[in-house]
């Protein structure tokens, strides 16, 4: 393969819904380019992108695939994405790393859900989107219905390029009111014979061509001029004018075509060469420190490692963007992540599960290597003389949660290994070990995200798991002042143990007095203070200690004891054995004995004073919120307020959103299990949500009554 050079390569993603043809139109592309020498199909388990052992098991796409062809001198990277929602990591990789967007809409249902979730990324990365209406074939296929709803849904910028003169099992023709052709395909599809337009279309296609001619000039203010001059734009202007349009997300062009019988392949390749930006006409990527990054290949070597797997007979796979510079075979590069040097041993063009060695690859291209030791996803390697660091990719947060087990305990290493390595591929699996829980929780974008690791960890590791309910993390705390003391006495030959400990308790909030006096049972308490000490907590909130010890009661060597005798009650709350949080302890008074007294003795007497002072402080459990967002189909909107209310939701507001309905929300986390299932059941799949936590709420009183009443079993147990 020769060197292709910046201006020659275009970095393209394949985004769209599920169901709507991404991978079979890319196998017609790598087709149609030499790059495979057949096509095969998702039914058939024989596609160059979908080649994982999951993938086909489900029938999806669960990874960002890698791919390339040629086509006209150029050269065409791909990324085709996984168009479930559950499997968003992999659409958020690619729009990270090429230029343009490929959205690809299934002519039988119009825009979905899943492409309007598409369409806001491509908006959040400001890329340029492509409209490609696929599945015109199809008996259902119903392209003004699915015109209709792409302006609808992203306005009059969406503009008509191409449209079919039939539709269903008659769809072999469209017009190109760009090159004001008619394309038409046998049976087999392929190269099409290009025809004038026939006279019954001449007025459509000329009422479109004028359209478009005048959407491609109001992005540049001299092809603007030339057209109120000339009334028209010759075939280069109005290239110019539709790149433009599409670099600043003005103008989205619409194609037609049916990418499993080949047909309008060729000409949306010939549309992707000729018109879509190069990488030099993007903004640059910038780094950690705020430099921008040249697409220069006489620059220093900067490459971005995007994505990493682990592949049979290969191991681990490193895929790269080039930023700047060159790269080629036994290269020495510096990984600025790790501050590790790392030889570049083999770069790989890459067609999926296809991979061909090659010389080099210069600023822009896409590629792969093996056999990398200290890099990982998100890191950067550089030549001598750059230090670049590029931002991480940033990834949306989970959704649904799990705990996991092994099922044979030998097994729990290995699992753990997976888990992490797995992590690797998909940044969107996220694994921790909750030491407050005592579980294994893995997080996700959805049911399937999860179910489909769970595949993979029994039929491609061999170890067999369980998903449990994750249990919630419940913080504890006191909602008025209590007072109390204790007294650790303990005698057995030789020298004994003694302390004790008076305190009060309060809740604890940002900037509250120091505090001077209490009152309890008509007595009062003075508080003299000699010092605070603020703790901030591992898990939220504070422990602020407070020393009120005068005339020498309790040394002040013993406080530090008494500290941890409250900080250990603090992790091990006493209603439910949930982390405390938010409180103020004042320690006021006590005694000690010259020979008896030690630390361990005024742990345990500052733990069971507090644990006494928090039962007698009106104690309250608190729970995790979410704030929720939910995008619901208008006509389901009762069903999905429904289901929220009965889930402790609090609706915050709602609005209309390109067709859309958005619910805001703020619910327990305790009732959002399940939900993202729940969600598609009730909307046949058309809805899709995103939840951040936001803060921790009482429990309801009926709810932290069957709390405790738990605890006290789990504890008899």
């Amino acid at each position: 393969m020769k060197v292709y050079q910046a201006h020659e390569i275009k970095n393209i993603s394949l985004v769209g819904g599920a169901k709507s043809g991404k991978t079979t139109l890319a196998e017609a592309m790598l087709a149609e380019g030499g790059v495979i020498s057949r096509r095969g199909t998702v039914a058939g388990k024989n596609t160059v992108s979908d080649y994982f052992p999951v993938e086909h098991e489900y029938g999806y796409s669960v990874f960002p695939t890698v791919l390339y062809t040629e086509w006209l001198g150029k050269k065409l990277n791909f990324i085709d994405c996984p168009g479930s929602d559950d499997f968003v990591g992999g659409a958020v990789t690619s729009l990270n790393v090429t230029d343009t967007a490929l959205m690809v809409v299934n002519a039988q249902e119009g825009v979905e859900v899943g492409t309007e979730n598409m369409f806001r990324y491509t908006d959040q990365y400001a890329k340029p989107v492509i409209f490609v209406v696929n599945q015109l074939d199809h008996e259902r296929a119903d392209f003004d219905k699915t015109l209709a709803s792409l302006k609808e849904n992203f306005g009059n910028k969406v503009i008509t390029v191409q449209y079919p003169v039939a539709v269903g099992n008659s769809f072999n023709a469209v017009v190109d009111v760009l090159k004001m052709k008619m394309y038409q395909w046998k049976k087999d599809g392929g190269a099409p014979d290009v025809l004038d337009i026939p006279a019954d279309q001449k007025d459509k296609a000329d009422e479109l061509h004028n359209a478009l001619v005048e959407a491609a000039a109001e992005n540049d203010e001299d092809l603007m001029e030339l057209f109120f001059e000339e009334g028209s734009l010759n075939e280069d202007q109005m290239r110019e004018g539709i790149r433009k349009g599409m670099v600043a997300r003005d103008l989205f062009p619409i194609f037609c075509v049916s990418a499993e019988k080949d047909m309008g392949v060729r000409r949306l390749m010939e549309f992707l060469g000729n018109i879509v930006p190069t990488v030099s006409e993007m903004p640059k990527p910038v780094t950690m420190k705020g430099q921008e990054i040249a697409c220069d290949e006489n620059g220093p070597t900067t490459l971005f490692v995007f994505k990493t797997s682990v592949e049979p007979h290969l191991g681990e796979v490193s895929y790269f963007k080039v930023l700047s510079g060159k790269v080629k075979e036994g290269d020495d590069l510096v990984n600025t992540n790790k501050n590790a040097k790392e030889r570049i041993s083999q770069v790989f063009c890459v067609a999926g599960q296809n991979r061909s060695k090659v010389n080099e690859m210069v600023a822009g291209d896409i590629g792969a290597t093996v056999k990398l030791k200290e890099t990982k996803t998100n890191h950067t390697l550089n030549s001598k003389g750059a230090d670049y660091r590029i931002e991480p990719i940033h990834y949306p947060d989970p959704r649904h949660r799990v705990a996991i087990k092994a099922l044979v305990e030998k097994d729990d290493e290995k699992m753990g290994e997976a888990l992490h390595r797995f992590h690797e591929e998909d940044p969107t699996w996220q694994v921790e070990y909750s030491k407050e829980l005592k579980q294994v929780l893995v997080h996700g974008q959805g049911e399937f995200h999860l179910r489909t690791l769970k595949w993979r960890l029994e039929h491609n590791e061999g170890i067999k798991v369980d998903f449990l309910a994750p249990k919630i993390p419940y913080r504890e705390t006191i909602t008025k002042a209590a007072r109390a003391d204790y007294r650790h006495k303990k005698q057995s030959g030789g020298s004994g143990q003694f302390g004790e400990v008076h305190m009060v308790i309060e809740p604890y909030s940002e900037g509250m007095p120091d505090p001077t006096s209490y009152k309890f049972g008509g007595q009062e308490f003075k508080m003299n203070v000699r010092g605070t000490e603020e703790h901030p907590l591992p898990w939220g909130g504070k422990l602020v200690f407070v020393n009120c010890i005068v005339g020498g009661a309790i040394d002040a060597r013993f406080l530090p004891a008494i500290l941890k005798g409250i900080m250990e009650r603090m992790e091990e709350g006493p209603l439910t054995g949930s982390y405390a949080r938010d409180i103020r302890v004042c320690v006021y008074d006590g005694k000690m004995h010259q020979v008896d007294s030690n630390e361990i003795s005024f742990k345990l007497a500052g733990r069971h004073a507090f644990s006494d002072a928090f039962k007698n402080a009106g104690p309250k459990i608190l729970e995790p919120i979410y704030s929720v967002e939910v995008l619901v189909p208008s006509d389901r909107m009762g069903d999905v307020m429904s289901d929220l209310q009965g889930r402790r939701a609090l609706i915050m507001g709602m609005n209309s959103v390109k067709g859309f309905e958005k619910l805001e929300a703020q619910v327990p986390l305790k009732e959002m299990n399940g939900y993202s299932t729940a969600l598609s059941s009730l909307t046949g799949g058309r809805a899709s949500f995103t939840m951040k936590y936001l803060e921790y709420q009482a429990v309801p009183t009926d709810v932290q009554a069957e709390l405790l009443k738990a605890y006290e079993a789990e504890e008899e147990d």
